[in-house]
This record gives structure tokens, C-alpha cells and sequence, in this order.
């Protein structure tokens, strides 16, 4: 009889304790809670994903890189300006509060609910020189680093987009 009342006493108590877990919110790809910035932005040039917005240039000709950032306008915010942009492997070049590591670009104002941000490969290799972890612009490649932006909307907030990749197409 003790034996019962032992064995009673102690399901009930493990019964209570795997009660008593919850499930913990965690972090990675499956992880439901990111913060999504209250106004998304796209880029309306973007000819792929991979994954991340892709825009192209070609070696040959002026060599431009043109890359349009969008909100949408039933957001009710205007872009007000490009504050600062970087070209990097990471985020951590653009949300740094130093003031080195930045495109030299200055200020780029908005129209509205976009922004257009133009700058060529030979202005991208000014920034970041030629080596062996940065080559030589290569036809159907992409440039090693991503460009990283900083907006400024009208109501002072700040918004970090999506990196861009640029395609080097001929």
C-alpha cells in the first residue's frame, strides 16, 4: 500500500512539473517573432533574388549601377533621404555608429515614396580596392560585397533594408 501511494505521489508530481514547462521562443529560421520594419522596401529594379535583391551593370560602357529603393504608398510615409550607404559582407558596416567604412557619397534626398541611388563599378572599386577577397569585375558575377543602406523616412525613423547584390552582366 505505501508502495502505491510512493508511486502515486511521484507521477503526480512529475505529471505537475512537465505541466508547469512551456515552450520557449527561440531564435533562427523558425523562430516567428522577427521585428519586421513597419515599412517595407523594396528594390523596383531588382532582376533576381539571390536571395537578395539583385541588380545588374556591365563591365563594358559607362558601367553604372543603378539601384531604386521603394516604399509602398498606402504606407503613408515619404522616403526623405539615403543617409548613409556601405558596401560589406555584413550588416554591421552600416549600423555602426562610426564614421569610417561608408560609401563616399553624400546625402541622396528622396522623391517621395522613392529613392534612387546611382554609382558605377569603377566608384565601387575606389571604395574597396582590388584583392584576393575582392577581384577584378568578372562577366556573369557578382561584385563580392553587397550594398548596405541607411533611410531616413519624413517622420525621422529609420529603416535598414535589404542588402543589395549587383550582377556584372557583360
Amino acid at each position: 500500500m505505501i508502495i502505491n501511494i510512493k508511486r502515486t505521489v511521484r507521477f503526480l508530481f512529475l505529471v505537475g512539473v512537465l505541466a508547469s514547462c512551456s515552450k520557449q521562443k527561440g531564435f533562427g529560421p523558425n523562430y516567428s517573432d522577427y521585428t519586421t520594419a513597419a515599412v517595407p522596401v523594396t528594390v523596383q529594379n531588382a532582376i533576381d533574388y539571390r536571395p537578395d535583391p539583385t541588380v545588374p551593370t556591365a563591365v563594358a560602357g559607362d558601367s553604372s549601377i543603378k539601384i531604386v529603393l521603394a516604399i509602398p504608398a498606402s504606407s503613408g510615409r515619404t522616403i526623405k533621404e539615403i543617409t548613409k550607404v556601405a558596401t560589406s559582407s555584413s550588416y554591421a558596416a552600416i549600423q555602426s555608429t562610426g564614421t569610417t567604412g561608408f560609401y563616399n557619397v553624400p546625402v541622396i534626398p528622396g522623391s517621395g515614396t522613392t529613392v534612387t541611388f546611382t554609382t558605377s563599378i569603377k566608384e565601387y572599386y575606389v571604395n574597396n580596392p582590388v584583392s584576393k577577397t575582392n577581384p577584378a569585375p568578372a562577366t556573369n558575377s557578382e561584385l563580392t560585397f553587397r550594398y548596405f543602406f541607411r533611410l531616413t523616412l519624413d517622420d525621422a525613423s529609420v529603416v535598414y533594408p535589404t542588402p543589395v547584390r549587383v550582377l556584372v552582366l557583360q
